[in-house]
């Protein structure tokens, strides 16, 4: 059966603060329930609590921590004459700085006691020095993909 078209992908405008997109799209991956002022509060005092601890500017912290959990490859089960084989591909653009944001925020949400601003703003450190969960979860993923080399022939 054909598969209609896509629809066109919708430009994320800059967040007000830094100007940056790449800061808006982490404010709208926090928000929950509709609440933008409450995810906006919790990021940009995630800033200036790196701003204080480190000294740097928390816009290349947070690129670098973005940079250090971005994955290159993946693994998708590809259905192959009754068997499953996990079949290692690489990731589209836009799907890796999400798989990034998502992992970032879900291992700071797991991150023990205190606010959502101190565990957001230790997991970004974390993640800047190559450190932390999130940074965990991409080499396991990659580990997953070396393993299964073996089946790139199925890629599709």
């Amino acid at each position: 059966m054909a598969r209609r078209n896509r629809p066109e992908r919708r430009l994320i405008p800059p967040d007000a603060r830094y100007g940056n997109v790449t800061v808006q799209i982490l404010i709208n991956k926090l928000m929950t329930c509709g609440k933008k002022s409450t995810s906006e509060r919790i990021v940009y005092s995630a800033f200036e609590r790196i701003q204080t601890q480190t000294g740097r500017d928390p816009i290349d912290v947070f690129n670098q921590a973005v940079r250090n959990t971005t994955p290159v490859l993946e693994v998708k089960p590809r259905r192959v004459g009754g068997a499953t084989y996990q079949v290692p591909v690489e990731i589209r653009p836009d799907r890796r700085i999400a798989l990034s944001m998502r992992w970032i925020l879900t291992s700071s949400r797991t991150r023990g006691g205190r606010s959502m601003t101190e565990r957001l703003a230790s997991e970004l450190l974390d993640a800047a020095n190559n450190t932390g969960s999130a940074i965990k979860k991409r080499e396991e993923t990659h580990r997953m993909a070396e393993a299964n080399r073996a089946f790139v022939h199925y890629r599709w």
